[in-house]
């Protein structure tokens, strides 16, 4: 976790920031090249959601594992929160695996991750003294299955619309970027981060996801903190956007 100003009320979130495997979890069966590809962590999001939180003075939490071992942006009944295969490798290391064992990844990492995200929304709604707004920093690759994807970002959204078409406006603002809505995924996804902490308690959210090849070094990063930063201040300066309302969620009942 990442405190910021005790008045912020904006809270970053990075649920796959870092591609680290505890020692005895060993490599998983897997090579060392699969720790840098996507299927590991969202490459450069790391220091990407820490220069906009320092730049912000706003919080953030990241996650310290890497999504191979469990994946905190899916339910806990989700079948594919601990990845048998991840776009063509093989990750013996979780397969097959006990129902004991599913469990103590749980109750290790992915209870803790969350337990950190609820800390930080309550903390910064009592800081701030208001509704927070939460943004999920993400990134994607920029070819999938040998084509390539043109879009620079993406803003993902279930049914809640007030931060992410704000969000996409004010992207698209900038004549050269092609920013797309709900693609290359759909950001309806029941029990994921955002359903969990804001889909299901009416908190103002968006996801975010950058093209990997335009954050992959420091220079692209800081280009991209450069943009955003004032979109997201501009967002946190939105009444609008720090108001409780609960929409239906597409993906079904709560």
């Amino acid at each position: 976790m990442l405190t910021g100003d005790p008045r912020s009320s904006l809270v970053l979130l990075a649920d796959h920031a870092t591609n680290i495997v505890p020692q005895a979890y060993g490599d998983l069966g897997l090579p060392a090249s699969a720790f840098q590809r996507h299927i590991a962590y969202d490459i450069g999001i790391e220091p990407l959601t820490r220069s906009l939180a320092a730049r912000l003075g706003c919080h953030a939490v990241l996650s310290r594992f890497s999504r191979l071992l469990i994946d905190p942006n899916r339910g806990e009944d989700d079948p594919t929160l601990i990845m048998k295969i991840s776009d063509g490798a093989i990750v013996t290391g979780n397969h097959p695996i006990s129902e004991a064992e599913w469990q103590r990844r749980i109750l290790r990492f992915h209870r803790p991750y969350h337990e950190a995200v609820a800390e930080t929304i309550a903390r910064a709604e009592s800081g701030a003294g208001k509704v927070p707004l939460v943004l999920s920093l993400h990134s994607f690759t920029p070819v999938w299955k040998g084509v390539a994807r043109p879009w620079h970002a993406a803003v993902l959204w279930d049914s809640d619309g007030r931060a992410p078409l704000t969000l996409i406006d004010r992207l698209r603002a900038d004549g050269g970027l092609v920013i797309g809505d709900n693609e290359p995924y759909d950001g309806a996804l029941k029990g994921d981060t955002l359903y969990r902490h804001c889909m299901k308690t009416g908190i103002p959210h968006a996801l975010l996801e950058v093209r990997q090849d335009l954050i992959g070094d420091d220079r692209g990063v800081d280009a991209w903190v450069h943009r955003l930063a004032p979109i997201f201040a501009a967002l946190d300066d939105d009444p609008a956007l720090h108001e409780r309302r609960l929409f239906p969620s597409r993906t079904g009942p709560y």
